[in-house]
């Protein structure tokens, strides 16, 4: 975690500001583990069913691929964010098949900003991630905005 004084505030996210993200190895316990406590599908439990499944081999639920995306943003800058959370997803795409042996990476990119008409030491930081495979193939894209505090509120923007 930073130091307070490193901290990224509201004023720090721009449009254009791009934060790193990954590499996340895809593990085959880890999908069944997951699979079995919260996604229960042949295609993310039975190597078999995933290899006769449209998926083509055992793949990670989608669910499963958002929360390693969240791994990787918090590994990257959320835990060094004066974050106060997402009060919505505004959408999750999912473009090709997270499988096991899979090595996800991707950008997370500020795309607008503006403040809280309602809560004035906090803006509203509108994010788009893509999360790619080790072959550079799209796999998940997701759009949300997040609540982070603003280092000086007084201060004009």
């Amino acid at each position: 975690m930073a130091a307070p004084q490193d901290i990224i505030h509201y004023e720090d996210m721009e449009p254009g500001v791009t934060f790193p993200l990954g590499p996340m190895p895809v593990d085959r316990d880890e999908v069944v583990a997951f699979a079995r406590e919260f996604d229960p599908q042949p295609m993310h439990l039975d190597e078999t069913a995933a290899t006769a499944s449209i998926l083509g081999g055992l793949a990670a639920s989608g669910w499963h691929s958002c929360a390693m995306m969240m791994r990787m943003m918090c590994d990257s800058y959320v835990l060094d964010t004066a974050s106060e959370g997402a009060p919505q997803i505004d959408f999750v795409k999912w473009r090709r098949p997270v499988l096991v042996g899979d090595v996800l990476s991707g950008i997370s990119r500020v795309v607008q900003r503006r403040r809280s008409k309602s809560k004035p030491a906090i803006g509203i930081v509108a994010l788009r991630h893509e999360i790619t495979n080790q072959r550079g193939e799209v796999v998940m894209e997701v759009e949300h905005p997040v609540m982070v505090r603003l280092r000086n509120p007084e201060a004009e923007l």
